[in-house]
């Protein structure tokens, strides 16, 4: 099968259930019995597969993350309880206290806080540069660098980087490119032909089929040499290419405790199956959408990539497919202006996500970002007068109509 959704819908475990069942079970359980003594030794000490205890792993999370594994042509999946729980877990299992990751300097709110106000206090040094050009990028790498993050399209940026051209300066000197491909998933963005190391996103979004569920999931590409990672050396020596896997499954994933839910899995394994269909409507009303909002005269400016007046939309339309996320930006006057044309909207919701099923509005400045300083936010690329708007998938004229009369109450 060659197909995103034929794959999608017919990739699964490895496992077959004992009664046919054309959809893995939902094992909603902690714990699994096995045969003898020796049976459960060998499983501990990963000699053997096998499920053990849920928060290690669990068929119905398996299936999930098999399914992934098939459709992105990964070496392997590990399934977590949120997009940053996955995020928190690769950088602990790439990095140590004295060690630093560099960043592009526009990330979302949490991953900022996290790197800022979570992970730092505890010795991590991150490097915040501006990844637009790489040149800052080869003179910031150092001994004691572990990773490069970005993210695939900022949020609530909507900066487009050149990744394939950051993934060859970071292999050059063997630091592995974590990306965050939240916002366009595997179906958009098949990163490991573009030299990305680890993919992590939020299966919260897109994948879970309309906000049903929380969940994050880790991606090793297979592209990376783990045994050139300080921290993963032991490691590779011991589970060779899996090493990353192997650590996370063996120490930081089962320590940290940020399982994902068997409830959760089966949940987002039905999204996957649909993810194809929703991601195209959504990506079509997008661009219909920021088209209708830059002739409006109330509003300022228009920021997607799918515009051609956007200076990332060339490098968007040969990374992306020729599609461009669903997620846009717009600025009214000032803050005031903002809320009032929030609270005007009857179709789109007032809420926080990305790809509900239902378009969504939110001020950023005044929400994800709202513990930061005017000074922070502003470096952050967050204005005042900015909304974010997650398109859905609802009939087009519709969501246009309540935009227009939004506006015209302006």
């Amino acid at each position: 099968m060659k197909g995103f959704s034929s794959r999608a819908i017919h990739s699964g475990s490895m496992k077959k259930d004992a009664h046919g069942a054309l959809r893995m079970p939902l094992y909603e359980n902690v714990a699994f019995e096995f045969e003898n003594a020796r049976a459960i030794q060998f499983a501990f000490e990963g000699r053997s597969l096998g499920h053990s205890y849920t928060r290690i792993s669990n068929p119905t999370v398996e299936d999930l993350e098999q399914r992934v594994r098939l459709l992105t042509d990964a070496r392997g999946v590990v399934a977590v309880s949120s997009g940053m729980a996955a995020i928190t877990e690769v950088v602990l299992v790439l990095a140590e206290a004295g060690a630093n990751i560099i960043s592009h300097k526009y990330l979302f709110g949490n991953t900022y806080s996290l790197f800022e106000h979570t992970l730092k206090p505890w010795g991590l040094a991150v490097n915040y540069l501006d990844l637009t050009e790489t040149q800052s990028l080869e003179k910031a790498i150092n001994e004691k660098t572990r990773a490069i993050f970005l993210e695939s399209i900022t949020n609530p940026q909507l900066q487009v980087l050149d990744i394939e051209r950051i993934a060859k300066v970071a292999a050059a000197a063997n630091i592995p490119v974590v990306l965050d491909g939240t916002v366009t998933t595997p179906y958009l963005f098949r990163s490991r032909d573009f030299g990305v190391a680890i993919e992590v996103l939020s299966s919260t979004k897109y994948m879970s089929g309309g906000a049903t569920t929380v969940g994050g999931l880790i991606i090793d590409n297979g592209n990376q040499d783990w045994g050139k990672c300080p921290r993963l050396q032991q490691a590779a020596q011991k589970y060779g290419p899996y090493a990353l896997l192997a650590h996370l499954r063996r120490e930081v994933h089962r320590n940290l405790g940020a399982c994902m839910a068997p409830h959760n899995a089966y949940q987002q394994s039905l999204g996957l199956e649909t993810l194809a269909l929703r991601i195209d409507r959504s990506c079509e009303n997008t661009l219909a959408v920021a088209r209708f909002l830059t002739e409006r005269r109330e509003v300022k400016t228009v920021n997607y990539p799918g515009l051609e007046a956007s200076p990332y939309h060339r490098l968007a339309k040969d990374q992306f497919g020729g599609k461009f996320g669903g997620i846009l930006t717009f600025t009214l006057t000032d803050q005031k202006e903002c809320f009032k044309f929030i609270d005007s909207l009857a179709l789109v919701r007032r809420a926080t996500n990305i790809n509900d099923n239902k378009t969504l509005i939110l001020h950023p400045a005044s929400t994800i970002f709202c513990e930061y300083t005017e000074e922070e936010k502003k470096a952050l690329g967050v204005p005042s007068n900015m909304l974010r708007l997650a398109v859905g998938i609802e009939d087009l004229d519709d969501i246009i109509d309540d935009l227009k009369q939004g506006l015209e109450a302006l």
